[in-house]
């Protein structure tokens, strides 16, 4: 035998076949017998048993089936404080009953959002509406289109117009109903304002007769629920507290609201958290557990960054883990995709199995 035939023969000591032929079965540590299978849909089925058949297929819809599945055992988890996240326009582009009917219903123990999901909710709850609009014009290029948007003092957000003049009563409602109790209390916590602009939603939703839902802030005040908005500052809340204060003693305190935060995690028996996008809601939501004992038991996040960018947005829940955000055993998903899809997607799935 050749040299060539040795080394050639030696290569496959440790191949599948053995010396006569047949195939030998190698030893699988990662493979378990689980086969795939195909999602079947029909007329008529609700949107908790379209899920389930996510649950035979493969990829994105995997992860949905699995993240409706740890959601859902979060929600059922009567020992579990649950703390959600909001970013992105998630208010002005319709999702803002899905995040109150889950605060009214008793879902969420603590809300991080933004500054600008607490201007267009209070927006909406004083008789404000945000419209259906378009991204472009036939034919505008897209900078005329924004152009003239401008000159009839319409924002735009993506698909949606907001005309200017509802930030005009918003600032209204601020300086009359919001700003002016917080004034004889000096520097208060920025919780604390959110739950001042809660009461005067509430309030003013129910003394004008708004047909529209008095909204998030507003449950979460009338549920005892706090609303922590670390990045108040950017937004037009924060622009208009900032523009109250120079004129009186109003002042906000952006650390004071840590304490409370963390220890209604430090106290929690377990801990579970709903991320909706990134930024600064998720990682003030995360960061919580990092001066506490313990850890979260539960974590869904939903967003459209990749873990390549390297951001804070993309980060998988595996990352965090490293952290020692989340238990090592803990119960985590990701979903990639358009959150005004995927939320009421899992929370539907998620509410159909609680009932």
């Amino acid at each position: 035998m050749s040299d060539h035939d040795d080394a050639h023969d030696g290569g496959h000591e440790d191949d599948a076949h053995d010396h006569d032929g047949g195939y030998e079965m190698p030893e699988r540590e990662e493979f378990s017998h689980d086969p795939l299978g195909h999602a079947e849909v029909h007329a008529g089925m609700t949107v908790g048993e379209l899920v389930e058949q996510y649950g035979h297929a493969g990829i994105g819809a995997a992860d949905v089936h699995e993240a409706a599945d740890i959601y859902a055992e979060m929600l059922a988890d009567e020992d579990c404080t649950v703390f959600m996240s909001l970013a992105g326009a998630m208010v002005p582009t319709g999702m803002r009953k899905i995040v109150s009917d889950l605060i009214r219903d008793g879902y969420v123990d603590a809300l991080v959002t933004t500054g600008a999901n607490l201007t267009h909710d209070a927006i909406e709850a004083i008789g404000g509406k945000h419209h259906h609009g378009a991204e472009h014009h036939d034919q505008k290029t897209p900078r005329e289109h924004d152009e003239t948007l401008r000159d009839e003092e319409v924002d735009r957000i993506y698909n949606v117009y907001l005309p200017q003049e509802h930030f005009a009563l918003f600032e209204s409602h601020l300086r009359e109903e919001v700003f002016p109790a917080l004034e004889a209390e000096g520097v208060v916590s920025i919780e604390r304002l959110c739950r001042e602009l809660g009461r005067a939603n509430s309030e003013v939703n129910e003394e004008k007769g708004i047909e529209e839902d008095a909204g998030v802030a507003a449950a979460a005040y009338e549920s005892d629920v706090p609303i922590y908005c670390p990045a108040v500052q950017d937004s037009v809340l924060g622009l208009q507290a900032w523009m109250y204060s120079q004129t009186s003693s109003f002042s906000l305190d952006a650390l004071s609201d840590m304490t409370p935060l963390t220890d209604l995690a430090y106290d929690a028996d377990k801990a579970g958290c709903l991320l909706v996008g990134g930024g600064v809601p998720k990682n003030f939501t995360l960061q919580t557990m990092l001066v506490t004992p313990g850890a979260y038991d539960y974590g869904v996040q939903i967003t459209m960054d990749p873990a390549a960018t390297g951001g804070l947005s993309g980060a998988t829940l595996d990352e965090a883990r490293s952290w020692g955000k989340l238990e090592k055993d803990a119960r985590n998903a990701t979903v990639l995709g358009d959150a005004t899809i995927m939320l009421p997607l899992l929370v539907a799935a998620a509410r159909d199995r609680l009932d």
